[in-house]
């Protein structure tokens, strides 16, 4: 079904979802290590945000971002 507006599909891909658990893992580990006064693993789970954005770049350039060979979209 095309859609005439345009959408890319708000990032519902494989690289976007991978990305995001990665991103949200880390932000979760690092407001704990922040509230039990861990700074190390609250720069250690900050390095972790930067694989996350990694990632999905590369899950993307791979093809499985939206509209890369390998995605799949799927209808709602």
């Amino acid at each position: 079904m095309s859609n005439p507006i345009g959408d890319p599909g708000h990032g519902h891909s494989p690289a976007a979802w991978t990305a995001v658990i990665i991103m949200l893992v880390a932000f979760t580990i690092g407001t704990t290590a922040f509230f039990l006064d861990l700074p190390w693993l609250v720069w250690a789970s900050a390095g972790l945000v930067i694989v996350g954005l990694l990632v999905g770049w590369g899950m993307a350039k791979a093809g499985y971002g939206v509209g890369g060979d390998k995605y799949i979209a799927k209808e709602h």
